[in-house]
């Protein structure tokens, strides 16, 4: 069975459209790896988030596309600081960026949403979750994903 983004030497429209939104969007931040042998395609880049509170603002993302893509969303996580929170993230690393309960208007929506949408999505999720670490209140809707892995530790440092 082939995979839904094609092969090495025919790739498919999907992923043509996927590759010309996230150079429209993001110009070279974010690179496409195509394994050759094992490996989920993924996009990986580095963003800069503009918070004077940030040690360090660069935050690299990494976009990875289901086997059931576009059916599902891509997973996104945060490769680099490691961010571990008790809300808005799973026990993976993973990011919650929506909530599926909210249907195909507000969250994934495969007939339309791409790369760029979860990729904005983590930007603003990253944004959210400095000003929670301050504020201790998340900006807009919440639900709590536990984590066992965050600590007071964690919520210190960064």
């Amino acid at each position: 069975m082939v995979a839904w983004w094609g092969t090495h030497q025919q790739i498919s429209p999907r992923l043509w459209l996927e590759v010309q939104a996230m150079r429209e969007s993001f110009g070279k931040t974010f690179t496409l790896v195509v394994p050759r042998w094992r490996g989920q395609i993924h996009w990986e880049g580095i963003v800069e988030i503009n918070l004077s509170i940030l040690k360090s603002r660069e935050h690299t993302l990494r976009i990875v596309y289901p086997d059931n893509f576009p059916s599902q969303p891509p997973i996104t996580y945060i490769v680099r600081p490691r961010i571990l929170s008790p809300i808005h993230q799973y026990e993976d690393g993973r990011l919650c960026l929506f909530n599926p309960r909210d249907g195909t208007h507000y969250g994934w929506n495969p007939a339309r949403s791409t790369a760029v949408t979860v990729a904005s999505w983590a930007i603003q999720w990253l944004y959210a979750y400095y000003i929670w670490r301050k504020t201790s209140n998340w900006p807009g809707m919440e639900e709590s994903v536990t984590n066992p892995h965050y600590n007071d530790r964690n919520r210190r440092s960064g």
